[in-house]
């Protein structure tokens, strides 16, 4: 078939995301030498000009005919199973039919998807996972985020806790750490990668140099590339090379969970959903409704002891719970 520069040629789907390579030149799709399913075409381009130098043809040549394919041989039927015998397989069900007793349903599994599993079970069977969880009071997140709202700036309170992380990665970088296969590797800048839920599976888009940006900044930029997830259409820089990964349920009603680590990142932090509950005061004689949230901190053992993920957790709540503190502009 031919192709002019600029058509698509073939869809490339990694891990994270599609991309669309596009033929250079004009010229003839000649074969496509593989269809298997979810893998990258192997294809030749074979540009009109050398081709009819090589062959030495002219363009009005016509092909030759093909040679008939040989007709199959014909293979007998094989013979049904004697009666009350059990197939060594359980039959496939019908969609819109009831299944019957022992059959299945095949569920293929996108390429997205194979690349998550072996990651979490790489994750879960080579890191040793250690888990820490803190309440968080939310009231003067809760308290800024009104004021914000009367100037028509209107952010999240998971801005808030991006910001919180990345400022407490800054103040604390013996955990802003990776994994190289040698050992710990401290990093200069505080990348934050974000949990996006798409059809294909979780994404993590990077907010970059996050102890750098304020609040409104962060909500902008993580609205933009969580649509970009959504469509499959982050650039590889845009997901890759984080250094502290966030997971929040809090939107679907979670009170607290622990989360995988992503390699080969040392923590991620998993938030829960903020709940009231009724508090002693320091007077041990009244009460008060606090607005709280739990998170987890899932850490690497071999990067972030348990000592140093508790120093770690005491420090981001001290950051989200005083929320003046973080440049806000």
């Amino acid at each position: 078939e031919a192709v002019a520069a600029g058509d698509a040629l073939c869809e490339i789907e990694t891990d994270k995301a599609v991309v669309t390579l596009e033929s250079s030149d004009d010229g003839v799709m000649a074969k496509i030498l593989s269809t298997f399913p979810y893998s990258i075409l192997v294809f030749a381009t074979v540009w009109l000009r050398d081709a009819l130098n090589l062959l030495k043809i002219s363009p009005a040549a016509k092909a030759a005919p093909a040679p008939a394919a040989p007709s199959p041989a014909h293979t007998p039927a094989a013979a049904p199973p004697p009666p009350g015998s059990r197939p060594n397989i359980p039959p496939l069900s019908v969609p819109g039919k009831p299944g019957a007793p022992g059959t299945f349903t095949e569920i293929p599994a996108s390429n997205v998807r194979r690349i998550i599993a072996q990651r979490l079970t790489q994750s879960k069977t080579t890191i040793p996972h250690s888990y820490a969880s803190v309440d968080c009071d939310m009231a003067a997140v809760m308290s800024l985020r009104k004021d914000l709202a009367r100037d028509q700036i209107k952010v999240s309170v998971n801005d808030f806790i991006i910001k919180a992380a990345a400022v407490t990665l800054k103040e604390m970088p013996e955990v802003n750490v990776t994994w190289s296969g040698e050992g710990p590797r401290a990093l200069d800048s505080v990348h934050i990668s974000i949990a996006v839920a798409t059809d294909k599976g979780l994404i993590t888009p990077i907010i970059r140099d996050a102890a750098n940006k304020g609040v409104q900044e962060i909500s902008a930029n993580i609205k933009a590339l969580a649509q970009k997830a959504r469509d499959g259409k982050l650039l590889p820089e845009e997901y890759q090379g984080g250094s502290f990964s966030i997971s929040n349920l809090g939107m679907f009603g979670i009170s607290g969970f622990s989360a995988v680590i992503n390699p080969p990142q040392a923590c991620i932090l998993a938030v829960g959903t903020s709940r009231s509950e009724l508090r002693l005061c320091e007077d041990s004689q009244t009460l008060r409704t606090q607005q709280l949230m739990t998170v987890t901190l899932s850490s690497d053992g071999r990067m972030v002891d348990d000592e140093l993920a508790s120093r770690f957790l005491n420090k981001f709540r001290s950051n989200l719970e005083k929320p003046q503190r973080m440049a806000l502009a």
